[in-house]
């Protein structure tokens, strides 16, 4: 596979906490350089990374990140609040409690409400698969299908377990055709993006393709 292509689908991350503002532009630049689908920031550098990058680059950003129990109010606010500052995308966690008691409508009113809040904007949704059962996984791809979301993504990072294969073939086999899926944490290759491409994903959260990249040049 073309790394640019592998390239084209990853949304070039960085969610640490101790993130700064000139690391912030490094992936900003480096992400209008090799034409990566995103960056992917905190919200609270959504407008600065809008002044700093324009329209040359697209801008996701976290909401109810990294544990998803903020209220849905909350939720939607930040989601509100990303977009008027320039998000174009918006990834969102759910509320895993929520999930493990079954509280399946309470799941799919959030995710509508805050895809009502996107607007137009693209949605994913973070079900933190490393948490969940086979069972659990399923249903989140029922939930995420009925939503009106654009996608359903693996993982925040933090939660102890990343993208695997297993995941994205149960994503694959499970999701609507309208459901796109994003593999999320632990992508440390060339090798690792391609299996997953491969198996189903139109999207990678990561920085170390992009660092692999500039490393091989």
């Amino acid at each position: 596979m073309d790394i640019n292509e592998i390239l084209s689908k990853c949304d070039h991350t960085l969610l640490s906490q101790g993130a700064t503002w000139s690391e912030i532009k490094e992936i900003c630049d480096d992400g209008i350089k090799y034409h990566t689908a995103s960056v992917c920031i905190p919200a609270s550098y959504v407008k600065q990374v809008k002044e700093y990058v324009g329209e040359s680059l697209p801008i996701c950003t976290v909401i109810g990140f990294p544990n998803g129990y903020s209220t849905t109010t909350v939720k939607c606010f930040e989601t509100e609040d990303a977009v008027k500052n320039g998000a174009d995308e918006i990834d969102m966690v759910i509320n895993i409690g929520w999930l493990k008691d079954k509280k399946y409508d309470w799941l799919l009113a959030e995710i509508r409400q805050i895809k009502k809040a996107c607007h137009d904007k693209i949605l994913k949704v973070i079900i933190e698969t490393c948490l969940l059962t086979d069972e659990e996984k399923v249903k989140m791809c029922e939930i995420v299908s009925e939503s009106g979301a654009d996608y359903i993504k693996t993982s925040t990072g933090f939660g102890g377990g990343g993208a695997t294969e297993h995941d994205i073939k149960l994503f694959a086999e499970n999701v609507a055709p309208t459901v796109k899926i994003k593999a999320a944490g632990g992508i440390s290759s060339i090798e690792d993006a391609e299996k997953f491409i491969n198996l189903g994903a139109s999207r990678l959260g990561t920085s170390r393709i992009v660092k692999i990249v500039k490393k091989g040049k």
